[in-house]
C-alpha cells in the first residue's frame, strides 16, 4: 500500500490517498478529503490502470478524466500527488517527499 497527503496550497485543503496495487498492476484508490471537489473526484476514481495511467500521454489518463470534470483548478497540486501515489503503489516509482514551494518577490 502507499499512502499521499497533499497539502493544496492557499484553498487550504487536503488530499489523503491511499492506494493498493494486485498483481496486474490495477490500483484500488481511497481518496479523502475537505475539498468539495475531491470528494467528487473520490466517488468515481475508485480503480486505475498504473501502467495506463503513467505512460499515457499527458492528460489523456484516467486520473486526468476525472479530475477534469470536478476540479476547476488546473493547477492544483492533487492530481499530480494521486499520479505519484499510483506509481509508488504500483511499484513503478520509489516513495519519496515530493514538494512544490511557490513564491512572489
Amino acid at each position: 500500500m502507499a499512502t499521499g497527503v497533499i497539502h493544496a496550497g492557499v484553498c487550504g485543503f487536503t488530499i489523503n490517498i491511499k492506494a493498493v496495487s494486485d498483481e496486474d498492476h490495477k490500483v484500488l484508490l481511497e481518496i479523502t478529503s475537505d475539498c468539495p471537489n475531491y470528494q467528487k473526484i473520490a466517488k468515481e476514481l475508485t480503480v486505475v490502470d498504473a501502467y495506463k495511467e503513467i505512460f499515457s500521454k499527458l492528460h489523456s489518463g484516467r486520473v486526468y478524466e476525472v479530475f477534469s470534470k470536478y476540479s476547476p483548478h488546473p493547477s492544483c497540486a492533487g492530481v499530480s500527488g494521486i499520479m505519484k501515489t499510483v506509481e509508488v503503489a504500483a511499484g513503478l516509482a520509489l516513495s519519496q517527499t515530493a514538494t512544490i514551494s511557490v513564491t512572489k518577490e
